[in-house]
């Protein structure tokens, strides 16, 4: 049982505020995207001031365990951040294990660098995730049914100028027809944007309006105003609009085509940061990949399950084996933290004082505890303590 300090990104999406009062930190006025804890080889954390991913290549069967070692080798299997969007994310999907495996050997017998910017697979590893908004969460998750999102269009009053564009989801409304519209929204170049001015410049006179009009016009509003003009913005009018309330979670598999435009949540994956881009980015699209990575099935978001599996401890199910996740609310009564395998347990709103091994440490707001696979402990105090560790 060691304390474990996590490792900031700053890209210019990210808040300026929220992650350093979070962490206890000043704010510098530089935006703070995300806080990694885990052993990613591109920002591990740290422990006792050596590298979590150095740590475990030296005594991983400590750390990681004998059941995590067989299924994942020498890997932390999941990777837990902090995330806070001050301003809309990339659409984005991620691949499964075979697509990344085959992807990254590719780019690496191809020569191509791996900071290089054109380059799609940073590792070898799928990126499913699941997010659990800390805060009011808003994001685009999965196709929407094309017979709604045909409705939508035409309730924002754009359905004549956009007619050449949907028109495969009104003929056709299966995967086929999603691929060749996303692929269009792709390839706009042109006099063609000018569409994108225009559903933003409609979407502005529905921001008021309920329900489901009013959550995709104020969207495309928030949108507009980071992207103007950006094609990205065309191909969110096919996804679902998602708002999370604290403490609710959603889970995004291989494939899901997703974008995050507000709020701060705890973000657990797979140990990856493999992502393909979609639009609202100046970075590179893999056109060819993105088509064979994204999953063009009209889905509805579902919220994780949340299971209490013991006194002021709630489970969030998942599905990834890389990966899962519980909540551990205050008390005054120790409980036993959760989980088997390498843990990391990170406390908000208080404070929380964990005891294992015939030690205590006291852990203050944005604090962390890493437990390796031997460690048992019970936490308690006035802090809720989140926990990672491995799905299997």
């Amino acid at each position: 049982m060691q304390r474990i300090e996590g490792r900031a990104q700053h890209y210019a999406w990210g808040s300026p505020t929220a992650i350093p009062g979070l962490l206890g930190q000043d704010a510098t006025g530089e935006p703070y995207a995300e806080y990694w804890l885990g052993a990613h080889e591109s920002a591990p954390s740290l422990v006792g001031g050596s590298p979590l991913d150095a740590m475990i290549a030296a005594d991983g069967k400590d750390i990681l365990g004998t059941a995590t070692l067989e299924r994942f080798g020498g890997r932390l299997p999941y990777l837990m951040k902090i995330l806070a969007a001050d301003r809309p994310l990339s659409i984005q999907a991620h691949p499964n294990r075979e697509e990344a495996e085959a992807g990254f050997a590719r780019e690496n017998e191809a020569g191509v660098p791996i900071d290089a910017p054109d380059r799609t697979y940073r590792d070898a590893w799928p990126k499913p995730e699941a997010i659990i908004a800390i805060t009011p969460f808003i994001g685009l998750c999965g196709f929407r049914d094309p017979v709604r999102t045909v409705y939508l269009i035409e309730q924002l009053g754009v359905a004549e100028e956009l007619g050449s564009v949907i028109a495969p989801l009104t003929h056709r409304r299966g995967s086929a027809a999603l691929a060749q519209v996303f692929l269009d929204v792709l390839s706009f170049e042109g006099d063609r944007l000018r569409l994108v001015d225009l559903v933003v410049d409609a979407a502005a006179d529905h921001t008021e309006d309920d329900a489901e009009l009013g959550d995709l016009a104020r969207a495309l509003v928030k949108l507009g105003n980071a992207y103007p003009g950006d094609r990205g913005i065309l191909a969110a009018l096919l996804l679902n609009v998602v708002t999370l309330q604290p403490g609710e979670g959603m889970s995004l598999g291989a494939g899901n085509m997703h974008a995050y435009l507000h709020g701060v949540g705890i973000e657990v994956m797979a140990n990856s940061d493999n992502v393909l881009r979609g639009g609202l980015t100046t970075k590179h699209i893999d056109v060819d990949e993105l088509m064979r990575v994204v999953r063009f099935e009209a889905e509805e978001p579902t919220l994780l399950p949340v299971e209490a599996v013991g006194p002021r401890t709630y489970h969030y199910g998942t599905s990834a084996p890389e990966f899962t996740v519980w909540r551990v609310d205050p008390g005054e009564t120790p409980v036993p933290v959760p989980g088997t395998g390498a843990r990391i347990g990170l406390v908000l709103d208080g404070d929380a004082h964990v005891t294992g091994g015939g030690e205590t440490l006291d852990l203050h707001r944005g604090e962390s505890v890493l437990l390796s696979a031997g460690d048992c402990a019970t936490v308690s105090g006035t802090g809720v303590l989140y926990v990672s560790g491995p799905g299997i």
